[in-house]
């Protein structure tokens, strides 16, 4: 006999297949193994659209909403469009936990039949669909964060990010994949499965927004956000060759999101957005930032979206003349496990390119990324597991093994008061070692200044095979600072290039994945870094990035 939690995940995977318009299913037969075609990025995935659909799809954020603003192009269209190459993403790759092409063409109508009345849009976000990691509520559609006893568990409230974008015209058509209760580099929950990479099918697509950077590299969606507490919004992006954005704590709203270990807050979790381009990036914190969203969150803090700060950083880059550089710090490997040749090759050439535009790049030696990642590890085991097994128990499901990390804890036992506020004030010590640290860089650099940010690797691979997510602490230390990191994509694994010897690694495992770089900032520092990146990024691309044109 079946037992009941298979059953129940069994019907949710039916439920999110027949949510799927008949016209855009796939014959499972149809669709090639990942050995007969890996990579279904590009324009693999024209073959199923229609010459308006690809047009549509394979804009940039910006450029949409330009069009949809302007009334140049119909939400309507462009909600069809997305929808259908979501639809044809998850069954590819498994990245949808939740899909409502119906309700959201019905937004979609009321958008256009708004511009047509009153011939402006309703906001900056008009008309353009936007993909949520499900972990935000929305009314009347499930938030199961990868566990089979939340299927059931229908909101009836929604989170105030999703009441933002809903008022800046923003079209919500689905909810991505997650791992379950989103601990894990991977995104492996016993409801869908195991959400694939789109560049090679052999791989993870990462965690824990996962099914988000996997669907907005088959570009299913143009724009979407996920959450961070450890590297979920980073990995993803850099494990599918996409950007992200890790926000300083209280920047994005979070109220009324689900969470596992919901009031843990000595490395709270945090909102950000993860797009094909840095300009998406910046057009969601833009509009985000100008809704005002700490009067709808307590935690959300008063700091609106800064331009001075951008030109401020823009005339550094670009403004010419004698002191007109920037310092960088850089570091390959954090001393706890070596990278990868791919990773390695791509700091090396992120420092190639600063240097080559005339910016001062040094060594960066901060205090011990162990003990920061020591620190974190014990914050995310407060409760030594108790919320997670909570939830796995009322189902009965059996864990899947990329939780084993979280449920096995060194201490079987959850922490004391004492004990919590021992962490806090260790965690307080080191932040600010690591902030002297930052200080004393200015004694290294002709700038006059301290490093404006410092750039590493994400992880010590491209994206993993699975099971074989490890080091997550190459992502952890920066969540222990609350510093603003954006990932962006550097270059992807070369056969020819990266066939190089190295522990615990081949280069046929890797084929084609992409690597990305994290670029760090101080707290709060979104505008510049988002600036940084793409100054890098055009540089990488072979562009004139001292143009400023970018």
């Amino acid at each position: 006999m079946i037992e009941p939690w298979k059953q129940r995940a069994e019907a949710k995977r039916r439920t999110i297949l027949e949510s799927i318009p008949q016209k855009w299913r796939l014959s499972p037969d149809s669709i090639p193994t990942a050995d007969e075609q890996p990579d279904i990025t590009g324009s693999y995935m024209h073959q199923f659209l229609e010459q308006r659909e690809n047009e549509i799809t394979e804009c940039d954020a910006t450029v949409i909403a330009q069009k949809t603003t302007s009334g140049e192009w119909s939400a309507v269209e462009v909600t069809e469009a997305f929808c259908h190459r979501a639809a044809l993403a998850h069954q590819y790759v498994n990245c949808l936990h939740e899909f409502f092409p119906e309700t959201a063409l019905e937004d979609a109508r009321r958008l256009d039949a708004h511009f047509k009345t009153h011939q402006k849009p309703t906001g900056p976000l008009h008309g353009l669909p936007i993909s949520l990691k499900d972990q935000f509520n929305i009314k009347n559609i499930s938030t199961t964060m990868g566990y089979i006893s939340h299927i059931d568990q229908i909101p009836t409230t929604e989170s105030d990010l999703v009441h933002l974008l809903r008022s800046l015209g923003a079209v919500l058509y689905c909810k991505t994949s997650v791992p379950t209760g989103l601990m894990s580099g991977e995104t492996a929950n016993n409801i869908i499965g195991y959400t694939w990479n789109p560049r090679n099918r052999h791989l993870s697509s990462g965690g824990s927004s996962g099914g988000e950077g996997a669907l907005l590299a088959l570009k299913g969606s143009p724009l979407g956000f996920g959450t961070d507490i450890g590297g979920s919004i980073r990995v993803p992006a850099a494990f599918n060759g996409i950007y992200g954005l890790r926000t300083s704590v209280g920047r994005i709203p979070y109220e009324g999101a689900k969470n596992s270990m919901d009031g843990q807050n000595t490395v709270p979790s945090v909102v950000g957005p993860m797009a094909g381009s840095v300009g998406a990036l910046r057009l969601a914190m833009k509009s985000v930032l100008g809704m005002e969203p700490w009067v709808y969150d307590p935690a959300s803090l008063p700091i609106p979206w800064r331009e001075s700060v951008e030109e401020k950083v823009r005339g550094l880059l670009c403004g010419g003349g004698e002191g007109k550089k920037m310092a960088f710090g850089m570091f390959e490997d954090d001393g706890i496990m070596r990278p990868h040749p791919p990773v390695l090759r791509a700091v090396r050439l992120a420092r190639e390119v600063l240097v080559k535009l005339g910016h001062e790049v040094i060594d960066w030696n901060p205090p011990s990324h162990a003990e920061g990642c020591s620190l974190a590890y014990d914050a995310y085991t407060l409760d030594a597991g108790h919320d997670i097994i909570t939830q796995l128990t009322a189902s009965g499901e059996t864990p899947v093994p990329q939780l084993a990390w979280t449920l096995n804890p060194p201490s079987k036992s959850q922490k004391t008061a004492s004990e919590i506020f021992a962490l806090n004030v260790s965690k307080r010590r080191w932040q600010k070692a690591y902030m002297d640290y930052w200080n004393s860089t200015a004694s290294q650099t002709t700038t006059g200044r301290p490093v404006d940010a410092f750039i590493c690797p994400t992880t010590i691979m491209a994206a993993a095979l699975p099971g074989k997510h490890v080091h997550p602490g190459s992502t952890m230390f920066v969540n222990m600072l609350d510093y603003s990191t954006v990932t962006l994509p550097v270059t992807d694994v070369d056969w020819e290039v990266d066939t190089v010897e190295a522990e615990g690694y081949d280069v046929r495992d890797y084929e084609g994945a992409p690597v990305g770089l994290q670029l760090i900032g101080r707290q709060y520092e979104e505008e510049k870094i988002l600036v940084l990146a793409e100054y890098i990024s055009a540089a990488l691309r072979g562009e004139d990035a001292n143009s400023g044109h970018w």
